[in-house]
């Protein structure tokens, strides 16, 4: 669980989102996904149930106006508990078809998600609660967000039937490596056409979309921590620097030394 306070405007800049609730209390924040702007305040927190590669910022923020929120990872083995429990409670574990997780989810807060907020939260001050009562408050948490109105998104991402999630799970671990549609068809069991069109439908990107955005988030993030423009291409897998400036200058705008330059230090909460 991560606490963040932001004072001044940022602009939305490439991130990667790993399986997360976002909430916030003061202000707004701004993620955007394949050119979809999603915009969350006080009266409503962002799920994100896969990784996924964003633009994300809090273009508002201002001294007088911050933005207040907390950050809550999103445990995969826990919450596949969960879902596959309340699936099961409910009579309704069989996988249902062309229902694939949905890639960023808004909720409205509702009393459960408020309420066991909270009592994650006031466990703060005291390391020997939050060491003994933190793993039970968080899966009241959990168990709050895949009842409330995000909840189909998360039970789809993490129950039965979580192929896509999975396929991001191993992208995410072989980013370096030349993954092709058929090795990620072929490791969720799927043919190449049915992958190809659930993949999209669940992250509004098709499989090649959004391995690239994957890559060139993760190596805009490396460089404004300080490393080479040589240094990030070659950790995401490109073995051609000329290609790897091309594809950068493509969907951001700007070559990669251009843009480190024009970018702070990514310490800000994004």
């Amino acid at each position: 669980m991560h606490l963040f306070r932001v004072t001044e405007p940022v602009p939305c800049v490439p991130a990667v989102y790993e399986p997360t609730v976002v909430a916030i209390v003061s202000g707004a924040k701004e993620a955007v996904l394949d050119g979809e702007h999603h915009v969350y305040d006080s009266s409503r927190y962002m799920l994100c149930p896969m990784t996924l590669p964003v633009e994300a910022g809090s273009p508002q923020a201002t001294k007088d106006n911050p933005l207040l929120g907390v950050m809550i990872a999103l445990e995969p083995r826990v919450m596949r508990d969960l879902a596959i429990e309340m699936q099961t409670a409910a009579g309704t574990a069989r996988r249902s078809e062309g229902t694939p997780p949905q890639a960023l989810a808004l909720s409205r807060w509702d009393t459960g998600f408020a309420q066991a907020l909270l009592r994650l939260l006031e466990l703060l001050d005291n390391p020997v609660d939050t060491a003994v009562l933190g793993p039970g408050r968080l899966r009241e948490l959990y168990y709050a967000v895949l009842k409330g109105e995000a909840g189909a998104a998360a039970r789809r991402a993490f129950g039965v039937g979580n192929e896509i999630a999975r396929t991001i799970d191993y992208l995410s671990n072989h980013l370096n490596e030349q993954v092709t549609i058929d090795d990620m068809a072929s490791h969720v069991g799927m043919s190449r056409a049915v992958f190809h069109r659930r993949f999209k439908e669940a992250t509004t990107m098709s499989p090649i979309q959004f391995v690239k955005s994957m890559r060139l988030n993760n190596a805009a993030m490396k460089i404004a921590k300080g490393k080479t423009v040589n240094e990030a291409a070659w950790e995401v897998g490109y073995a051609s620097t000329s290609q790897f400036s091309r594809e950068f200058k493509r969907l951001y705008g700007q070559s990669p030394r251009d843009w480190s330059h024009s970018v702070q230090s990514p310490a800000r909460f994004m």
